[in-house]
């Protein structure tokens, strides 16, 4: 099953669990006072952690290597639509929140968004 990169812009490589190498889709949107950040769930392309469960090390990982102030980010995560009979591959997208402990996000808060959200955020 092959992910549309609608949502993403590069491969992002990163540790996941326990250092397992892992890959998601990557794309940042530089805004005039906030930089939106959409990490895309690669499924079968990615043979580590998924996105969701990277959690706040993944969106810690994503700033250090592209130099981002996590308190000045959106973070989206991205379940793209696979064309799939199975309802639960629909796509799907979450903002999620966060609150910083010791440079790491924690807490993590997920609100899924409607389209018009998405098309503002785009």
């Amino acid at each position: 099953m092959k992910v549309d990169d609608k949502y993403f812009d590069e491969i992002f490589d990163f540790a996941g669990q326990w250092d397992m190498p892992s890959k998601c889709g990557l794309k940042i949107i530089k805004k005039e006072d906030v930089t939106v950040i959409i990490t895309t769930e690669l499924y079968q392309d990615n043979p580590g952690t998924s996105i969701t469960y990277a959690g706040g090390s993944l969106i810690r990982q994503i700033c250090d290597a592209k130099g981002l102030d996590p308190l000045h980010i959106i973070y989206v995560e991205c379940n793209p639509n696979t064309n799939s009979k199975l309802s639960f591959y629909d796509e799907e997208l979450f903002r999620v929140d966060f609150r910083l402990e010791d440079g790491t996000p924690t807490d993590l808060k997920y609100t899924q968004l409607s389209q018009d959200e998405i098309k503002n955020l785009l």
